[in-house]
C-alpha cells in the first residue's frame, strides 16, 4: 500500500471539518470544485477581483465606484411600510451617503450600525436622486478592521446558494491549512523564472497583493501550472519508462507475407502509410515493447497499418487482437478484414457481446487455444475471462475512449503485448503531450490518392425547404444522406426531441426510407437501423451525434448538420468525415441559425477552407481552450485545476524536457529531490505512477 507523506495531510482533510461547512453547503462545495477535501477548495481560483483599496472621501467618490470609507453612523429610518428598504444616514467631513438594506432585520442593522460611531463600509456607490448611495455594503468594520476590508477581494466561480463571501470564508479557513512543503524545483528554475515557493504562491493566488496576481501570466499561477505540469509529465515518463522495462518479444518480419497482402490491395501505400510502417517495424524488432499512438485523419488509411501490425505478431506464432469502442465497428473491421484475412490463410474470429452461450464458449476456446490468429472486439476483450494462448500485439482503436490506466491493463494480457493504438480525431500537439506523453507518436498525414475532397457549404436554417428538395433530388439518383440534428447544450432529451421532430418531417417527404438513430436507444436497435443504412435500404439517417466514428457507408455522399454553430471543430470534422469514402462528389452542408457570434463564425469559415484534421485541431484547441476537445467527457485527457494550455504551453515543453531529465539522472526517484517530487506526484493526485517505480 502507497502511503502518502504525512505532511500532505491537512491539505486531505474533509473540507467539512472548515469552520461554515455544514451538510448543505458540503454539496455546494463538492458541486463546484469537484471534491470534498481542503485542497479541492484551494485548488478553485479566482476569476477576478475588487479593487477595495480606493479609500476617498464622500465629496470626491462617484457612482459606479468601488469604495471603502470611514464614515460616521447618524441616523437610522426603519422602513414605514413593507418591502420599503431600511436606510442609514452617514456622513464624514466632506459629505453625506446613504446605507440602503432590503429585507433586513432592525435589530442586525442596529447592531451593525450603531448611532454615533464610526465604521468602516465597503461596497459599490449608486446615485439616488439627488444623493448617493451604497445598497447593501459587501463589508461592514471597525476602524481597525480597515487594513482587513481595503484590499484586493478574490472573486471566484460561484454555483446556487454559495455566494462569494461565504467561499471566501470557507477559502480562509483553507489557506490556513496550507503546509510548508519540501522544494520540489530547481533553485536555477526558481530564479531565472522569478518564482517564490508553492506555499507562497497559492496563498497569493488566493489573497492577492495586485491587480495582475490572479492572471494566467502572473508569476504566481505560473509557478503553480508549471508545478501541475510537471507532476503529469513525469508521471507518464514512468508510466513509460515501466513500459520500457517490461521486455518485449524482438519479432522478425515476414515480407513474404507482406508482399502477399499488399497485392490483395486495390491500391499502392501511400508514402505516410510506408513511413509508419518502418516505425512500427523498428519497435516490434527491437525487444522493448511497441507503445505508440497512431493518428490518422478520417480516410488516411489506418486499417491497412493495422492489419501489417497483426501480420507481424501472426508469422512470429503470435495472436493480434483489434479492439473498437463498439459492437458495430468491430463487425464493420470484422467485415473489412475478412476478404484479406481469408486470403491469406490467416484463422480469425469476431467476438462481441451478442455473442452468448455456446458459441461464446467455443469463440473462448478459439482464443484460449490459439486456433483464432487475429481476434477482432470491442474494448471488453480486456476482460479477465478473456485469455490469449500468446498475444504478441493489441491494436486499438479509437484511442480518446481509453486513457492511459486501460493502456497499463492491457499490457497485463501477455508477456511483452506490443500495443498500437489508433484515433481519427486529430490531436494538437499540447494535448498529444499532455495525454499521451508515455507514447511515441505516428502520424498519416495525407489522403490516399483518388479520394476526392468534401464539398462544404454553408446554408442559413431557414432555407430548410430548398435543403428537403435538393436531397429529394439525390435520393433519386441512389445517394445515400446523413442528417445530423442540432446538439442541445447538455440535454440528451432535447436533442432526442429535435432528431425525432426532423425524422418525422422527412417522414413526411422520403416515407419509411427514413432512419432514425440516437444515444437513449438500445445497442441491438441502434445496430439494426445502422444496418438497413450499410445495406442501402434506408436513404436518409436521421442521427444525433452518436454517428458511429468510423462507420463506413460510401454510397454516403452527403452531410446535413443542423445547427453547425453549435458544435466544436473536432466534431465538425469527424461528422464531415463520415461522407466523402466512395465514388460520388461529396457534400457537407452546415446550417447555421444567425446571427452568429464571432467565434461560430471562424469555425464554420475554418470548415469551408480546409479538410487537413490536424489544423483543425489546432485551431480547435485555440478557439475552444483544452476543455472538450475531443468530444468526449471520458477521453483519457487530464483535467487540469492550474494549468491551462492556451496559456501555458511553454510550460508543457519545459515540464516534459524536465520530466525526462530528472528519470535520466534518478530513475527511481531516491534521491532528495527525487523524495521531493513524490510529494509533488501525490499532491497532484498522479501516485499510481508512484507504484509503477516499485512494481518496476
Amino acid at each position: 500500500m502507497r502511503q502518502r507523506p504525512f505532511i500532505l495531510d491537512p491539505l486531505f482533510r474533509p473540507v467539512s471539518l472548515l469552520p461554515g461547512v455544514g451538510p448543505r453547503n458540503l454539496a455546494r462545495l463538492e458541486k463546484l470544485t469537484g471534491g470534498t477535501k481542503v485542497l479541492d477548495v484551494l485548488w478553485h481560483l479566482p476569476i477576478d477581483l475588487i479593487d477595495r483599496r480606493s479609500c476617498p472621501k464622500i465629496h470626491d467618490v462617484k457612482a459606479g465606484q468601488v469604495v471603502t470609507l470611514k464614515v460616521s453612523v447618524q441616523k437610522h429610518f426603519p422602513p414605514q411600510k413593507r418591502g420599503a428598504p431600511y436606510r442609514v444616514w452617514c456622513s464624514d467631513e466632506t459629505g453625506a451617503l446613504t446605507l440602503v438594506f432590503f429585507h433586513a432585520r432592525p435589530d442586525w442593522v442596529l447592531a451593525q450600525l450603531p448611532e454615533g460611531q464610526q465604521k468602516i463600509v465597503s461596497g459599490k456607490i449608486e446615485a439616488f436622486h439627488d444623493g448617493l448611495q451604497m445598497v447593501h455594503p459587501d463589508a461592514i468594520g471597525d476602524l481597525a478592521d480597515l487594513e482587513r476590508i481595503a484590499v484586493y477581494e478574490p472573486v471566484y466561480p460561484l454555483t446556487e446558494g454559495l455566494s462569494n463571501k461565504m467561499l471566501r470564508k470557507v477559502v480562509e479557513a483553507a489557506a490556513e491549512q496550507i503546509p510548508t512543503l519540501p522544494e520540489w524545483q530547481e533553485p536555477s528554475i526558481l530564479k531565472r523564472e522569478g518564482w517564490t515557493d508553492w506555499k507562497t504562491s497559492l496563498r497569493h493566488l488566493h489573497q492577492p497583493e495586485e491587480g495582475q496576481a490572479i492572471l494566467p501570466e502572473s508569476p504566481d499561477r505560473r509557478r503553480l501550472a508549471y508545478d501541475e505540469l510537471l507532476a503529469n509529465q513525469l508521471a507518464l515518463a514512468l508510466v513509460r519508462q515501466s513500459q520500457r522495462k517490461s521486455r518485449g518479444r524482438a519479432l522478425d518480419i515476414d515480407r513474404t507475407l507482406r508482399q502477399k497482402f499488399l497485392e490483395l490491395l486495390p491500391f499502392t501505400l501511400t508514402s505516410a502509410q510506408c513511413r509508419v510502417m518502418e516505425e512500427i517495424d523498428a519497435d516490434m524488432t527491437a525487444p522493448l515493447r511497441m507503445l505508440r499512438l497512431l493518428q490518422g485523419d478520417v480516410g488516411s488509411g489506418k486499417t491497412v497499418v493495422a492489419v501489417m501490425a497483426l501480420l507481424n505478431a501472426v508469422s512470429n506464432g503470435l495472436q493480434g487482437a483489434l479492439m473498437a469502442p463498439t459492437e458495430i465497428l468491430a463487425r464493420q473491421h470484422a467485415e473489412t478484414l475478412a476478404p484479406w484475412l481469408e486470403a491469406l490463410g490467416v484463422p480469425f474470429l469476431c467476438l462481441t457481446g451478442r455473442d452468448k452461450g455456446k458459441k461464446r464458449e467455443a469463440l473462448l476456446q478459439q482464443i484460449v487455444e490459439g486456433a483464432a490468429k487475429i481476434v477482432i472486439g470491442t474494448h471488453s476483450l480486456f476482460q479477465e475471462t478473456i485469455l490469449f494462448q500468446a498475444l504478441g500485439v493489441a491494436v486499438i482503436d479509437e484511442q480518446h475512449r481509453f486513457g492511459v490506466h486501460q493502456r497499463l491493463k492491457l499490457s497485463e494480457k501477455g508477456k511483452g503485448v506490443d500495443v498500437l493504438v489508433m484515433t481519427a480525431t486529430p490531436i494538437p500537439r499540447t494535448l498529444t503531450l499532455t495525454a499521451y506523453g508515455d507514447m511515441e507518436v505516428s502520424r498519416l498525414d495525407e489522403k490516399p490518392p483518388g479520394r476526392k475532397s468534401v464539398d462544404t457549404r454553408l446554408i442559413a436554417a431557414d432555407h430548410l425547404d430548398q435543403m428537403i428538395e435538393g436531397v429529394r433530388k439525390e435520393i433519386e439518383k441512389g445517394i445515400q444522406v446523413y442528417w445530423v440534428c442540432p446538439l442541445v447544450a447538455e440535454s440528451e432529451v432535447m436533442d432526442l426531441a429535435a432528431a425525432e421532430e426532423r425524422a418525422a418531417l422527412l417522414q413526411q417527404f422520403f416515407g419509411d426510407r427514413v432512419g432514425l438513430v440516437h444515444g437513449q436507444m438500445k445497442p441491438e436497435e441502434k445496430d439494426a437501423v445502422m444496418q438497413r443504412f450499410m445495406q442501402g435500404a434506408c436513404a436518409v439517417l436521421v442521427a444525433t451525434t452518436v454517428i458511429e466514428v468510423g462507420v463506413n457507408v460510401p454510397n454516403a455522399a452527403i452531410m446535413v448538420i443542423e445547427h453547425a454553430e453549435r458544435f466544436g471543430l473536432a466534431q465538425l470534422h469527424q461528422l464531415r468525415g463520415r461522407v466523402g469514402r466512395g465514388a460520388a462528389q461529396s457534400f457537407c452542408f452546415l446550417m447555421y441559425d444567425g446571427p452568429l457570434s464571432e467565434t461560430a463564425k471562424e469555425r464554420l469559415s475554418i470548415m469551408r477552407q480546409t479538410e487537413d484534421g490536424f489544423l483543425i485541431a489546432e485551431k480547435d484547441l485555440e478557439l475552444r481552450g483544452a476543455g472538450d476537445i475531443l468530444g468526449t467527457k471520458q477521453s483519457g485527457v487530464p483535467h487540469f485545476r492550474v494549468a491551462d494550455l492556451e496559456h501555458h504551453k511553454d510550460l508543457l515543453e519545459m515540464a516534459r524536457d524536465e520530466a525526462r531529465l530528472i528519470l535520466h539522472r534518478d530513475p527511481k526517484l531516491e534521491q532528495e529531490r527525487g523524495q521531493n517530487l513524490k510529494t509533488l506526484l501525490y499532491l497532484f493526485e498522479r501516485d499510481q505512477a508512484i507504484g509503477l517505480l516499485k512494481s518496476g
